[in-house]
C-alpha cells in the first residue's frame, strides 16, 4: 500500500482503467479513486474498453468515463484496478502498458504481479474496500459522492454482504461510508432493482437450460448468442445469473456458460463453503477467488461442459 500511496502523491497525470466486461467493483473503485485524486489536485481520466453497464451509470462521474483511449503520452502513471493481468484491460493493453509507471490495486488471489507498483490483498472483499483503506491511510477526503461509489463497489462484490468474503473490515468500511453519506437504499435500488425488461426475457430463456451434475452438487446455466438475440439483450444483462444455481439446496458449485463466439465460452464459477473454484479456473488459464472465478474454454458446449466437470470431479475426490 505504501508504494501505491507514494505513486499517487508523486505523479500528477493519471489514467485509471479496469477489466473488460465491467462489474460494480471495477466501476465503483475507478470512480472513487478518480474523485480522491482530483480532490488532491491531480489530473485524472478513466478509460474502459467496454461501456459502463446501465445499472452503474447512476454513480457520480460515470458519464465522464472514456471508451476511446486518448494519447497515452499525456499520462505519467496508469492505475489498473480489480485486474489480475494487463491483457484483461482489453485491446489497448499494449498502449496502456507503455505508460511510464504502472500501478496495480487488486484482490484476486490469482494475480501474479505485473506492474511496477503492485498492491494485492486477497483477503479484501473487493477492490473498493482496498481503495477505502488507501484513502484512510493516505488521509484523503471521502465526500458523499466518493462514499457512494465505494459502497456500490463493496456491495456488489460481496453479493450484498452475503458472500464469505464479507469480513469485519468490510462491514466497518460500509459503516464509515454510510456515515460519510453513502445511501444504501438508493444504491441497492439502482443496482438490483432497475433492470431492463430484456434481462428478464433473457432469464426466462436461460432458465430452460438449468441442469444439475455430479449428483446435484453442480448446477449450471447457459447463455447462447441466439438467446441474447431472441431476448433483445446484451451480455452485461447476465450479471449475477451465475448465482442462481448456487441458491438451489445441495448445489456447491454453480456455473454459467456464456457463449462469446461459436465454440468459445466464458465460464463463470461460484461455490459454497471451502470448494476452491479458482483452482478449477486456473486449469484453463483463468483465475479469481476461492468462491468466485472465471475462465475461457474453446469447444462446443458439451465438450466444454465435460472438460470442466472432469476437473471439478477430480478436485472434489
Amino acid at each position: 500500500m505504501e508504494e501505491v500511496l507514494d505513486a499517487l502523491r508523486r505523479f500528477d497525470h493519471f489514467l485509471l482503467t479496469s477489466h473488460e466486461r465491467l462489474d460494480g467493483d471495477a466501476v465503483g473503485s475507478e470512480l472513487a479513486l478518480c474523485r480522491i485524486l482530483r480532490t488532491s489536485g491531480k489530473c485524472v481520466e478513466i478509460y474502459n474498453q467496454d461501456p459502463t453497464p446501465a445499472n452503474y451509470r447512476f454513480l457520480p462521474g460515470a458519464d465522464e468515463i472514456l471508451n476511446v483511449l486518448p494519447p497515452v503520452e499525456r499520462y505519467e502513471a496508469a492505475v489498473i484496478l480489480d485486474c489480475g493481468e494487463l491483457a484483461r484491460v482489453g485491446r489497448e493493453a499494449q498502449r496502456i502498458g507503455s505508460i511510464p509507471c504502472l500501478v496495480n490495486i487488486d484482490h484476486h488471489v490469482s494475480n501474479g504481479g505485473f506492474c511496477d507498483r503492485t498492491w494485492i490483498e486477497p483477503s479484501a472483499s473487493s477492490t473498493g474496500e482496498m481503495v477505502f483503506r488507501l484513502a484512510e491511510r493516505g488521509g484523503f477526503e471521502l465526500d458523499s459522492e466518493t462514499a457512494n461509489c465505494l459502497y456500490a463497489a463493496i456491495l456488489t462484490d460481496t453479493g450484498g454482504f452475503r458472500y464469505g468474503n464479507t469480513g469485519t473490515e468490510t462491514l466497518r468500511a460500509a459503516s464509515v461510508l454510510v456515515d460519510r453519506g453513502a445511501s444504501p437504499q438508493n444504491i441497492s435500488e439502482n443496482v438490483y432493482e432497475s433492470y431492463p425488461a430484456e434481462r428478464f426475457r433473457l432469464l426466462g430463456i436461460v432458465l430452460k437450460s438449468l441442469s444439475f451434475d455430479l449428483g446435484g452438487k453442480v448446477g449450471s446455466l447457459v447463455v447462447t448468442l441466439d438467446a441474447l438475440v431472441a431476448a433483445g439483450a446484451i451480455p452485461e444483462m447476465t450479471e449475477n445469473f451465475v448465482d442462481l444455481p448456487r441458491s438451489v439446496k445441495g448445489v456447491t458449485v454453480s456455473i454459467l456458460f456464456s457463449e462469446l463466439s461459436p465454440n468459445h465460452f466464458k465460464v463463470s464459477l461460484r461455490s459454497k463453503g471451502s470448494f476452491n473454484v479458482e483452482r478449477v479456473a486456473a486449469v484453463f488459464k483463468g483465475g479469481g477467488h476461492v468462491n468466485a472465478a472465471a475462465c475461457r474454454i474453446e469447444g462446443d458446449l458439451e465438450t466444454v461442459r465435460r472438460r470442466l466437470l472432469d476437473v471439478i470431479r477430480e478436485d472434489r475426490s
